[in-house]
């Protein structure tokens, strides 16, 4: 039987979309000042944590946090495109009450967490469920007995929560998902994820923006 593998998993740091309410899906948004320093703080709170492995999101907001956690632990580091944001398609870009104004329909099925709803030329939460699960499934499985980082976004980590604490997808969100917070799971074949600890901002001076959009 494979030993259990432990993950760390990060939300990137914050963004000017992230303090403007926009949306930002697949778009490429760097961190901005305070991102930056998130990413510092993380990374020097897991400096001497034993990781196998770094696994990040190819977008640069997760990457650049990503890639100051690598640095400070030394852990090697890899892209992992399958970690993206969920894909908001057309809306990227924009906030939530443009979007209920301009897109009724498309506003109420996205508020009542319509599992298939998928925005045009997006994702729906259904495929990004299934997106989550075969990543950390893929990744977890190749580090037995380990302990792994994961530095994703706000709506991939919704998701991991959910896989780990059996949430439907229709539940509210109740849990938070700030900016650079460190969260625990432990990953086994048999049963998948379970929750160890979540939202630890011990490192911040103040929390993060929480992701209001996942």
């Amino acid at each position: 039987m494979q030993s259990p593998t432990r993950i760390i998993a990060i939300r990137h740091g914050e963004t000017a979309w992230n303090v403007d309410g926009r949306i930002q899906g697949h778009t490429d948004i760097p961190l901005n000042a305070k991102g930056e320093w998130q990413a510092g703080q993380v990374a020097a709170a897991l400096a001497d944590e034993p990781l196998a492995a770094i696994y990040s999101s190819d977008l640069s907001r997760a990457w650049v946090t990503a890639q100051a956690i690598a640095a400070s632990n030394r852990a090697p580091l890899t892209a992992e495109p399958a970690l993206r944001e969920r894909s908001f398609g057309i809306f990227e870009g924009r906030s939530f009450a443009d979007i209920a104004v301009s897109h009724p329909d498309d506003a109420t099925r996205w508020r009542q967490r319509d599992p298939d709803y998928t925005p045009p030329e997006g994702e729906s939460l259904q495929t990004l469920q299934q997106r989550a699960s075969a990543a950390v499934d893929r990744l977890a499985v190749r580090h037995p007995g380990q302990q792994i980082a994961l530095v994703a976004h706000g709506g991939l980590l919704d998701m991991l929560y959910r896989l780990a604490t059996r949430q439907p997808l229709q539940a509210p969100r109740t849990w938070a998902l700030g900016n650079a917070a460190i969260n625990r799971l432990l990953w086994t074949p048999d049963t998948g994820l379970t929750l160890v600890g979540w939202a630890d901002a011990r490192h911040l001076e103040a929390p993060g923006l929480d992701e209001q959009a996942a």
